[in-house]
């Protein structure tokens, strides 16, 4: 497994770094633009000091193994995340070492990873990014019956228009609706939470990376 870190142009070791873990990583430095936005956010002190490391997929039936909580590699890579990943970072940069430092990002199926491992695991992950998530009966339940997710700073968009999605699984999937009943859910959590329909939005990078900057600002805007 490939670990992509980038870090700010003015990273020094003597300061401490929040970190943000994306699965999906190539696609959110090439289309997602992370890197730019972060340079331009650091500059402009409109972020607070972070580093952000991407992990990619072999092929999208890869992902689907490892990211949705049906996938047969779910619990597998769930352990390399949380046994091997944090540890690393952890000792190899100059971060936190709190949950409320630890930010993980995904995209749909990326997106489905990152909320269901931050509900898991609220004290290991404190912030979260989610952008278009597939959710589905297994995804509300686990939200549903999860705990103590007051720490939790969670960011969600989802785009009016995705209504009618071609998965890896099945074509013509509704994420509008499911997304609006994981809003519901989250919002009786007590966590702080931020939702956003983009309008007209669809299931795309093009969507995705507009709202990349305001996405970045709210989970680490400087306050």
């Amino acid at each position: 497994m490939t670990l992509k870190i980038y870090q700010p142009e003015s990273f020094s070791p003597l300061y401490k770094y929040h970190i943000c873990i994306m699965q999906d990583g190539n696609d959110y430095y090439q289309m997602g633009r992370v890197a730019t936005f972060s340079d331009k956010l650091h500059e402009d002190a409109e972020i607070e000091n972070t580093i952000f490391i991407g992990i990619h997929y072999k092929d999208r039936y890869d992902r689907l193994k490892k990211y949705h909580p049906s996938g047969e590699q779910y619990e597998a890579y769930s352990k390399f995340i949380m046994k091997e990943v944090v540890p690393l970072l952890d000792d190899l940069l100059p971060t936190f070492h709190m949950g409320g430092s630890r930010a993980l990002m995904g995209d749909s199926l990326a997106g489905t990873f990152a909320l269901t491992m931050a509900i898991k695991y609220p004290n290991t992950f404190g912030k979260v990014i989610i952008q278009s998530p597939l959710v589905d009966d297994v995804v509300l339940e686990a939200v549903e019956n999860a705990s103590n997710l007051e720490v939790l700073d969670i960011y969600h968009t989802i785009g009016t228009n995705e209504t009618n999605v071609q998965t890896t699984k099945e074509p013509n999937v509704d994420f509008l609706t499911p997304n609006r009943k994981l809003k519901e859910l989250l919002e009786q959590k007590g966590l702080t939470y931020h939702y956003k329909e983009i309008p007209d939005g669809e299931h795309t990078w093009k969507y995705w990376q507009q709202d990349m900057e305001n996405a970045l600002q709210s989970i680490f805007g400087d306050e």
